[in-house]
């Protein structure tokens, strides 16, 4: 039975500036042969192969929170969907504290997503909407609704005011949703995600698990925030790289000496081949 190693992106497999180095290309896809290789992030289908350019995948890639389990040549494998009615609910509540959402939705079967956002923006969502300039999938809203078939809703702002946020949604959906609360370490604040409650990256890792056929007691996973801690309990060997957050590195198997800077994932690799 084949090896399985499943790794974050942001802040784990990619360095800060988004790029892969040379050293952890060559290693990971010196696995490909004999490993099963995928990926479990928050992002998206279009930016995770943009990304991942050059890098060897041979298994579905769990993409948005687990939301869309989908192969590098565009082969949906299961879906996690908030419904229209709820996605917009979970709006109107937002509003009340005078904060809109970024909403990741599906616009076809050929994997086309749909990034909105409303045109009244905190400081947060501004600076992350610079890292989108280029993409076509960008729909301001003045009124923001949900469409069909929505990945997930996302929220970017300060800790107290999404903890709310958060807890007035929880006293109306319960367990019919997920909710991430976590800091966003690339523009200094905290975001909320919501899901669809079997939205996550251990229910997707079982998702690619059954796909593929592989077995769970072969699994290690790399991490580095919150929304890691599933899989990190479903792997047979959970690694969390130097620069992850303390909860994450309390529950980890591992924690390498070395950041997502410095090529923590190769390290590790390099290691347990020599």
């Amino acid at each position: 039975m084949q090896d399985v190693y499943i790794t974050d992106l942001d802040h784990t497999f990619l360095r800060s500036d988004l790029s892969i180095s040379k050293q952890t290309k060559e290693i990971w896809n010196s696995y490909a042969s004999n490993s099963i290789l995928s990926v479990a992030t928050a992002r998206t289908y279009k930016k995770s192969a943009e990304l991942l350019d050059g890098i060897y995948i041979n298994a579905p890639m769990i993409l948005l929170d687990g939301a869309l389990i989908a192969t590098m040549d565009k082969k949906i494998i299961d879906t996690k969907f908030i419904p229209k009615d709820v996605a917009d609910a979970i709006i109107d509540e937002g509003a009340k504290l005078g904060i809109y959402p970024f909403i990741l939705a599906l616009k076809d079967k050929e994997l086309n997503e749909a990034f909105l956002y409303s045109d009244i923006l905190n400081s947060h969502q501004k600076e992350v909407l610079t890292r989108y300039a280029k993409d076509d999938n960008l729909k301001e809203c003045k009124n923001i609704q949900a469409m069909r078939d929505n990945f997930k809703v996302v929220y970017m702002g300060e800790e107290n005011l999404l903890r709310e946020l958060s807890s007035n949604l929880k006293s109306i959906f319960g367990d019919e949703l997920k909710f991430i609360l976590a800091p966003e370490a690339y523009v200094g604040c905290y975001f909320l995600t919501i899901l669809h409650k079997d939205a996550d990256k251990s229910h997707g890792i079982r998702s690619v698990s059954e796909y593929v056929g592989f077995d769970l007691a072969k699994l290690t996973v790399f991490g580095d925030n919150h929304n890691d801690l599933g899989m990190f309990e479903l792997a047979n060997i959970s690694v969390a790289v130097a620069n992850a957050q303390t909860e994450v590195k309390q529950v980890a198997d591992i924690v390498l000496e070395h950041t997502n800077d410095e090529d923590a994932i190769a390290h590790y690799l390099r290691g347990i081949k020599s």
